[in-house]
C-alpha cells in the first residue's frame, strides 16, 4: 500500500501526522507530505486516511488503483 496527499485538499488539520508521524509531516506551509512511505504498515496508512476531515490522504494498492477513498 502506497499513500500520497493531495495538497489541493489538504487543510493542514495533522491528524494523519498525529496518526502515523513516522509517514507524514507537515511543511513549512503547514500542509501535510509524506516523507517515509515504507515507515507505516497497512494499518496506521488506513487510519491516516480515515482520519482525515477532507479526505486529501490517498491510499493505493500495489498495482496502482486507488484505494482510499
Amino acid at each position: 500500500m502506497r499513500a500520497e496527499v493531495d495538497r489541493d485538499l489538504c487543510i493542514g488539520s495533522a491528524m494523519c501526522v498525529a496518526t502515523a508521524p513516522d509517514v507524514f509531516e507537515l511543511d513549512d506551509e503547514g500542509l501535510s507530505q509524506v516523507v517515509d512511505q515504507e515507515a507505516g504498515d497497512e494499518e496506521s496508512l488506513r487510519q491516516a486516511a480515515e482520519g482525515c476531515p477532507v479526505q486529501a490522504v490517498l491510499l493505493f494498492d500495489d498495482e496502482g488503483n486507488q484505494i482510499y477513498p
